[in-house]
C-alpha cells in the first residue's frame, strides 16, 4: 500500500510540474557519446515567433567587454568559434576550435543577481554569457573551475524591443564528453557538473529534471514514453533515445542518429497555443561534431542542412570576422565555409 501511495505522489508531482511549465518557451539539448571519442551535441531552438539566426565565425584575439558600462568584464578571446546568433544581439549556440560547445535554453525560474551600474562589481551581460565561455575555455573542467569562483556576475534585462525579461540557463560540453549546466536561481549561481548530464530542456530547474527522469527510468521506454511537447516529457524522450541509438564511431551513422533524436524532440512548424505558450514551433536545430570539429545548422524553413568544417576556417588573430546570412532563409546546401562573407561583428545587447 505504501508503494502505491508513493507512486501516486510521484505521478501527481509530475502532472503539477507539467502544468507549471505550460508558460515557457521550449528547447532541447542532448549529448551523444559514441566509440573512439565520437561526441556530438545537438539542440533545438523552439520559439513562438520568428527568431532570426545567422552563423558567425569569430577569430582569436577579439577584444570584448561585458556591455555593462564601466562595470563591464573585459577580455581578449583565446579561441576562435562558430556561433549561431539570435537577432544578431546574442550568441545563443556555438562551438569553439577546441570542441567546447555552449547552448543557451530558456529557464523561467532563473533569478539573476541584482547589480549596480558603474559599481566595483564586475558584470557580464547575459547576451555574452555563452560567448565568454567559448572565448576563454577549452574544456568543461576549465570553465567550471573558473566560473565557480564568481569573479563577476551575469546580469539580465528585457529582450530589446520587448517587455520580456530574458531568463536562460547555459549548458556546455566538450570533446571528452564532459558536461556542465549553469543556472542562476534566486540570484545565486548553481553549477551541475557531471559527465552523465547529457540532456537538458527548459523547466523545471535542472535538479528537478533529473528527479523526473529517475522516475521514468523505472518504466521501460520500449513500453511507454511521455509524448507531449512539454519540457519534462522532451527531457525523458531525449534521455531515452540518446542512450538507445547505436554507439558507433561511424560519423555518418552517429550524425543521422543524433539528428533523429533532436528531431523527435522538436515541434512541427506552425503549431502553437495561446493557452500553452511552451508549445512553440522549432525554428532551427544544430548538431556539433566535437571530434571532427564540424558545425551543422538545420533551418526548418529550408530543406537543406548546412555545415561548416573548422579546418576550412581561419581562426588566427589575422583572420576575419565572417557571417553566413540565414535570417531570411537563404538557401545553402552542404559544406558552406566558402559562402561566409567578411562582416562587421554584431553588437551584443547590453544592460544600459
Amino acid at each position: 500500500m505504501k508503494r502505491n501511495s508513493t507512486l501516486v505522489l510521484l505521478l501527481v508531482s509530475l502532472v503539477l510540474t507539467s502544468l507549471a511549465i505550460d508558460h515557457l518557451y521550449a528547447c532541447t539539448r542532448v549529448v551523444y557519446k559514441g566509440l573512439d571519442r565520437t561526441i556530438f551535441t545537438a539542440r533545438s531552438m523552439d520559439w513562438k515567433g520568428e527568431i532570426p539566426a545567422n552563423l558567425w565565425v569569430f577569430p582569436r584575439g577579439m577584444t570584448r567587454e561585458g556591455e555593462a558600462g564601466s562595470s563591464s568584464v573585459k577580455w581578449k578571446s583565446k579561441y576562435g568559434s562558430v556561433i549561431t546568433s539570435s537577432w544578431d544581439i546574442a550568441s545563443s549556440d556555438g562551438m569553439n576550435e577546441k570542441g567546447l560547445v555552449g547552448n543557451l535554453l530558456w529557464l523561467a525560474e532563473s533569478g539573476f543577481p541584482d547589480y549596480e551600474k558603474d559599481s566595483d562589481q564586475p558584470v557580464l551581460a547575459l547576451s555574452l554569457w555563452l560567448q565568454y565561455v567559448l572565448d576563454n575555455f577549452a574544456t568543461v573542467a576549465e570553465a567550471v573551475e573558473f566560473l565557480e569562483k564568481e569573479t563577476f556576475v551575469v546580469a539580465s534585462a528585457n529582450i530589446p524591443g520587448t517587455d520580456r525579461f530574458a531568463t536562460v540557463h547555459l549548458s556546455i560540453s566538450d570533446a571528452s564528453g564532459d558536461n556542465a549546466i549553469f543556472e542562476y536561481i534566486d540570484g545565486k549561481l548553481e553549477i551541475h557538473h557531471d559527465e552523465s548530464y547529457v540532456t537538458m530542456t527548459n523547466s523545471p530547474v535542472f535538479e528537478e529534471q533529473l528527479a523526473i527522469n529517475t522516475y521514468w527510468k523505472g518504466i521501460p521506454g520500449t513500453i511507454m514514453l511521455p509524448g507531449t511537447n512539454r519540457a519534462a516529457d522532451r527531457f525523458v524522450r531525449a534521455s531515452y533515445y540518446i542512450d538507445a541509438i547505436p554507439k558507433t564511431d561511424n560519423t555518418r551513422v552517429a550524425l543521422s542518429s543524433v539528428f533523429g533524436v533532436i528531431r523527435n524532440c522538436s515541434v512541427p512548424l506552425g503549431i502553437s497555443s495561446e493557452d500553452e505558450p511552451n508549445i512553440s514551433s522549432t525554428r532551427w536545430r544544430t548538431v556539433s561534431d566535437q571530434k571532427n570539429l564540424v558545425y551543422y545548422f538545420d533551418n526548418v524553413l529550408n530543406p537543406n542542412v548546412v555545415w561548416v568544417e573548422f579546418d576550412k576556417l581561419d581562426f588566427s588573430e589575422k583572420g576575419d570576422v565572417k557571417m553566413l546570412p540565414l535570417a531570411k532563409n537563404e538557401n545553402y546546401s552542404g559544406e558552406s565555409s566558402m559562402s561566409f562573407k567578411e562582416a562587421k561583428p554584431f553588437a551584443f545587447a547590453g544592460l544600459e
